[in-house]
């Protein structure tokens, strides 16, 4: 995605419904222990559950700009890109889509 269709949230980009998405999740995990507790289970979760494409949309969004992220959504974000030592590792290895 080039960086003018990388809006953040606030502007309702096309990456606007997942960015609210992830903080949404990481703050139902905050309850977990401290952030980097609760990003493991949000990168876990997004690994499981999220679609190749919004991961793939998530990450870039989170490489190029991240300013609408949650600092445990950052943390989670990170953690997904080194479940696996490369993109197309977790892309072929991930539970959904």
């Amino acid at each position: 995605m080039s960086d003018a269709s990388m809006n953040d949230a606030s502007h309702g980009g096309p990456t606007a419904p997942l960015i609210k998405m992830v903080n949404q999740i990481s703050a139902n995990n905050l309850h977990h222990g401290d952030d980097t507790q609760a990003a493991e289970l949000v990168a876990t979760h997004l690994k499981k559950f999220w679609a190749r494409p919004m991961k793939r949309d998530i990450i870039a969004y989170a490489d190029t700009n991240g300013s609408e992220l949650s600092p445990v959504s950052r943390l989670a974000i990170a953690r997904l890109k080194t479940l696996s030592s490369t993109v197309k590792d977790w892309e072929e290895t991930s539970d959904a889509g």
